[in-house]
């Protein structure tokens, strides 16, 4: 699978550092994409920065000569992880300014899978119109709601909650959370 991974200035790298560590790029090809805050950010979240398992190919922002950026040449899907409401609203409404917003374009048009994992609360009209816009539009929208049933005791198992569904939603086998199981009588 060619994966595209984009971190955005929303609060939540520790879960775009978990689907990488999670992503092998030698079964994936990997590639990444920052947001022009994403680093302030992940300063502030992750205090020993993004580390990037080799063979993750990182792009620049700025650069609309890689690969994803046409439709000829498109990711088999995309995660923006986390995803700010100001993201979400430009892939929303086509603005194609930067190689992220690009490449979800590209992602959407040409029906390939685009994972948004937004982090933003309360959500107000402006954002459940732009959420409804991209559903219509074939993009899923997976919010990084944590979930507490298997009683999760440490940070990274709350956050393995999240990533484990977008796993799951790539088609990723993972390790993170066994399936729900049925009860047992």
């Amino acid at each position: 699978m060619k994966l595209l991974i984009a971190i955005t200035g929303a609060s939540g790298s520790w879960y775009a550092q978990r689907l990488l560590e999670c992503v092998d790029p030698a079964q994936h090809e990997v590639h990444l994409v920052l947001s022009a805050y994403a680093q302030a950010v992940i300063s502030e979240e992750l205090p020993d920065g993004l580390r990037l398992p080799a063979g993750v190919t990182q792009h620049s922002l700025r650069s609309m000569n890689a690969p994803f950026a046409s439709g000829s040449n498109p990711p088999d899907a995309m995660v923006v992880i986390p995803c700010s409401m100001g993201t979400l609203g430009r892939i929303a409404h086509g603005f194609s300014s930067d190689v992220l917003l690009r490449a979800a374009d590209v992602v959407l048009k040409e029906k390939r899978k685009l994972i948004l994992v937004t982090r933003e609360t309360p959500l107000n009209l402006v954002h459940i119109k732009n959420m409804e816009l991209l559903v219509l539009a074939g993009a899923t929208i997976l919010p990084a709601n944590p979930s507490f049933y298997r009683r999760p005791t440490t940070v990274m198992a709350v956050v393995d909650t999240v990533v484990a569904r977008v796993l799951d939603h790539l088609g990723i086998p993972q390790q993170l959370l066994p399936p729900w199981q049925e009860e047992l009588e």
